[in-house]
């Protein structure tokens, strides 16, 4: 059998109840006198710098034919390629590879044919209005082989700043509207998040080896961010 509460016990329970029981809705009232929107912004950007794989494949009897003969037209290759201004930090082999090439379709053993050798390089181009003249003196040299061509932007993060600026003012324009709709006013900013920001992506264009016009274009550099304004009182 339970004993039954003092005076005194009682009333420390109903001071302690008084106490926390506004905790919980002070906090829920806060968070309803809030209003929580997205911002975006986008800007346009044109590519400055190009990243392009070109190179050469050589077939020969041997694998020793193949080398040599690869090793002369890919030298001659480098050489236009830095004689067009590129310097030595923005080449760098990409692919290098022998393989036997067989008879192929026929019953029985394979036969031997001969040897194929592919040299590639990754060539980074830091002004991008070279980039056409460049491509035509590789492919006069004897590059034979291009896997694609990628244009960037050099300066994303610094570009990407304004369209943050933006997406901030954005957000703030969206608040204040539905605020004026619901017949109440903005207070500060309690937290912002950002959702959606991201580089440019890179545009990639497929090429043959052979001299063609280049367009980089533009890219559109986004910024989102999620903006949460108390309400004023």
């Amino acid at each position: 059998m339970m004993k039954p509460l003092s005076r005194r016990s009682l009333s420390m329970m109903i001071a302690v109840g008084l106490l926390a029981a506004p905790m919980v809705p002070a906090a829920a009232r806060a968070a309803e006198r809030s209003i929580t929107v997205t911002g975006e912004a986008t800007t346009s950007v044109a590519p400055d710098n190009a990243n392009i794989r070109l190179g050469v494949t050589s077939q020969g009897k041997n694998a020793r034919e193949a080398s040599e003969a690869n090793a002369r037209q890919m030298t001659s290759v480098l050489a236009a390629i830095k004689e067009s201004g590129v310097a030595d930090r923005d080449v760098q082999t990409s692919r290098l590879s022998l393989q036997p090439q067989y008879e192929q379709g026929k019953a029985g053993p394979a036969r031997l044919l001969g040897f194929q050798v592919t040299n590639q390089v990754s060539i980074r181009i830091r002004e991008i209005e070279k980039f056409p003249g460049i491509l035509d003196r590789a492919i006069a040299a004897g590059a034979n082989e291009m896997s694609g061509i990628e244009f960037v932007v050099s300066e994303q993060s610094k570009l990407l700043d304004q369209a943050r600026d933006d997406a901030v003012a954005d957000a703030r324009r969206k608040a204040e509207l539905y605020a004026k709709a619901a017949g109440v006013k903005l207070g500060p900013v309690s937290s912002i998040s950002e959702e959606g920001s991201s580089p440019p992506r890179p545009v990639v264009q497929a090429m043959r080896a052979s001299a063609v016009p280049v367009a980089p274009g533009e890219q559109l550099l986004r910024a989102a961010i999620s903006v949460t304004f108390e309400l004023a009182p």
